[in-house]
This record gives structure tokens, C-alpha cells and sequence, in this order.
């Protein structure tokens, strides 16, 4: 049995019931009254071999040979409906499309083949027993005869049959293909996209932590400055001017790191696709800080006026760029956080190398109640920016207050060395 259009569910179906299209069930029943024509005037003669009233052998003809509308429907019914009428000497029509669409169909192919023989054979037998009458004394060439004529109404229809269902099974196979393949273009395409937009998320964020760390230390630093300036303009000249050339410097070499990133972007924007702007940015960023110059991180904080010692344990080895910027941009944050939130408190960092991992450590005791407040904004950011960088690289980072009413930030960061 052939599957019906609903079942293959085939695009743009309009015929009615198992017709796929309308064209098939036009031809069909074109075929069937074809069909019924011939087989009801084969009936008259049928009848009259029979002994029975022509009017009734026409009768039989036309609903035997009307079956062939239904061909696609049920071809195994139609085969054996035309082979049973084999020796009535009627339905050719019938029993060639039959045979056809039988081998065209989704039937299993040792059903076709056996469909197939009995058609041959009684072609053969039927042929043969209407014809020996006619040419006697001439077996052999009845016998030649009868299988001309058996497999030139079996065989042709079978082979064509069988060559047209394999091209529909193939073409339906690459069609299958070509939309499968279309759907995986369009899901690596949504997921190129959604990778392309993970990236450009990702970046945004490393940009942004970059210019916090670069701004939000050296300008703290400068507000620490400008109010120690204030606070000693008019009592301690000397101190004011140092304080003033502090924080012209600060703010030089604010402005620097600066228009260099912004450099980058500006430059990076003129790169052609398909390499982003954010790949510039990222290259340049890699020439950050590094451990080395972590005295001199801390010497700014203690010339803001903070009490700051710094402690480094362990053999100093060199590491990778990304961990050595990741170390120093912690402490630069963490001293940033002291200057905002802990002023004239006592602040200790601490830096660590050990088997394949360096870790560091700040802490600041409790603030001076004497100290004056910075008046320093914070966008809450600082922690959630150190805890990323940290975890980005494999790492480990805790903060948290301490017993003694202090805060302390600590990370650990693996080795990855050059």
C-alpha cells in the first residue's frame, strides 16, 4: 500500500481524499474510465464465450476496469483484481498501470515480485491456451508467442515502475538533505550570532573594567591629594606644593593611559571586518602592569598620606601577562577601596609566590574616627570587577570584613608561567 499525501505530508497538497494534487486525480480517473471502456467491451465478448447476457459481461467490465482509479490507493488489490481477469481476455490496461504503479509504490519489493510472476504466468497460460488453437502444428512458435507476449505486458511496466519510484525516493532524499542542511545553516548562523553577541557582552565588560581601574585608582589618589592640598595650603606651603605636584602627575599620567585606550578604539575602528574593534583593544591591554611595578602602586598610596606596608614572601618568578596584570589590578583596587572607604586606616599587602600559584592579599585595620572622609563615589563595582578577573583566570578570590573591624581582600591566582 502506497502512502497517502497526508501521511508523507507533502507541501502544497490540493487534491482530494489520498491525491496529492488535483492533476493526479484527474489523470486517475481518466485512466479508470479508460480503463472501464476497454475492459466492458471486452465484456461482450467474454459474455458470449460464457453463455451469459452481454448486458452483464459489460456490466463487469466497467466496474473491473473502473478500479484503476484507486491505483494509488490500494495497487496490490488493483494487481490481483487484474491478474483474476487474465483468462477473461480483458483488462490489459489495467493489468499494465497496475503492475506500474505497483512497482513504483512503497510496497515491499518481494511482494512486487511476486505480483509480478503470477501476472507473467498467466499471461503466458492464457496466451498460449488462445493461441494454439489457431496455429496448430506450430507449438514453438506459440510457445514464443506467448512469452513475447507475457513479458512484454509484465516486464516493461515493472522495470519503468521500479526506476521512477527510485528517482521519487531519491529526489525526496535531497530534498530532505537540502532542508536539513538549511536548518543546521540556520542554527550555526543563530548561534555564530548569539556567540558574536556573548563576545561583544564579554569585551564591553573587560573595556570597562579596564577604564574603572585606570581612572577610578589615580583619581582617588587625586581627591585624597586635593584635600590634604586644601587642608595645608595655607598652614604648611611646602607640603602644598608637593601635594600639588603629586596630583598634577597623577592626573598627567591619568590622562595618558587614557588617550591611549581611546587611541586604540578610535584606531580599531577604522580596522576592516570581520576583525571587531574590541581585538585591537584587547591586544593593547595586554601590555598592562605587572607585579614589578607594585612598589610603586603602593609608594602613590603612601604618598597620598596612607600607612601602607607592603610584604612580598616567596621566590619572585615571572608569570603570564594576564596573570601579573590580574595581580596588580586586585591591589590597585583594593587600595583604591581603602583610600574610599577606610581612610587613616592601616593598610598591609601582601604578595605571595608559591608552587605554581601567586597570591596576594590586602587588609586595612579599622578607620581613624580623626580622619576625614574623602568624599569619594563608588559605583559598587570594584568587587564584582576584582571576583571576575580572578575567577576568569581559574583562580580564587574571597573578601569580607575581619575581627578586628577591618576588610580584607584575597585571591589566588594559578601560576600559568612563561
Amino acid at each position: 500500500m502506497t502512502l497517502t499525501g497526508e501521511e508523507r505530508g507533502g507541501a502544497g497538497r490540493d487534491g482530494p481524499w489520498w491525491w496529492e494534487r488535483r492533476r493526479e486525480a484527474a489523470l486517475d480517473v481518466g485512466l479508470g474510465v479508460v480503463s472501464a471502456a476497454e475492459c466492458g467491451f471486452e465484456g461482450v465478448g467474454f459474455a458470449h464465450e460464457t453463455g451469459m447476457p452481454p448486458v452483464v459481461g459489460v456490466l463487469m467490465g466497467v466496474l473491473v476496469g473502473g478500479t484503476l482509479v484507486v491505483r494509488r490507493r490500494w495497487p496490490v488489490a488493483v494487481v490481483l483484481l487484474g491478474i483474476a481477469v487474465t483468462p477473461a481476455a480483458m483488462g490489459f490496461l489495467l493489468g499494465v498501470v497496475g503492475l506500474y504503479t505497483l512497482a513504483a509504490s512503497e510496497a515491499p519489493k518481494r511482494v512486487t515480485g511476486v505480483l509480478a510472476s503470477m501476472s507473467l504466468a498467466g499471461t503466458f497460460v492464457v496466451t498460449y491456451m488462445r493461441t494454439r488453437g489457431d496455429i496448430e502444428g506450430e507449438r514453438f512458435l506459440v510457445i514464443v508467442l506467448s512469452v513475447f507476449m507475457a513479458v512484454a505486458l509484465t516486464v516493461p511496466p515493472v522495470l519503468f515502475g521500479l526506476y521512477i519510484g527510485a528517482r521519487r525516493r531519491l529526489m525526496e532524499s535531497l530534498q530532505e538533505r537540502a532542508d536539513s542542511l538549511e536548518r543546521e545553516l540556520s542554527l550555526l548562523a543563530d548561534r555564530a550570532e548569539e556567540r558574536a553577541e556573548w563576545a561583544r557582552t564579554e569585551e564591553r565588560t573587560r573595556i570597562a573594567r579596564e577604564m574603572h581601574d585606570v581612572v577610578a585608582h589615580r583619581v582617588s589618589l587625586m581627591v585624597v591629594h586635593a584635600a590634604a592640598l586644601e587642608a595645608v595650603a595655607a598652614k604648611d606651603p611646602a607640603k602644598a606644593v608637593r601635594n600639588a605636584v603629586l596630583v598634577g602627575d597623577m592626573g598627567r599620567q591619568a590622562l595618558t593611559e587614557l588617550r591611549e585606550m581611546l587611541g586604540v578604539l578610535r584606531a580599531s575602528s577604522a580596522v576592516p571586518a570581520p576583525v571587531p574593534a574590541v581585538v585591537a583593544l584587547v591586544g593593547a591591554l595586554e601590555d598592562g602592569p605587572s607585579l614589578g611595578e607594585l612598589e610603586v602602586l603602593v609608594g602613590q598610596s603612601r604618598a597620598a598620606g596612607m600607612a601602607v606596608a607592603f610584604e612580598v614572601h616567596g621566590e619572585v618568578a615571572g608569570y603570564a601577562a594576564e596573570v601579573e596584570q590580574t595581580a596588580y589590578r586586585v591591589v590597585q583596587e583594593a587600595l583604591t577601596n581603602c583610600h574610599k572607604h577606610a581612610p587613616g586606616a592601616r593598610v598591609v599587602v601582601r604578595l605571595a609566590h608559591r608552587e605554581g600559584e601567586v597570591a596576594m592579599q590586602v587588609e586595612n585595620g579599622p578607620c581613624d574616627g580623626k580622619a576625614a572622609e574623602p568624599g569619594l563615589p563608588s559605583g559598587g563595582n570594584g568587587l564584582v570587577g576584582m571576583r571576575e578577573r580572578v575567577l576568569g583566570l581559574g583562580g580564587v578570590f574571597v573578601s569580607g570584613p575581619t575581627d578586628e573591624g577591618g576588610f580584607r581582600v584575597s585571591a589566588v591566582l594559578p601560576g600559568k608561567r612563561e
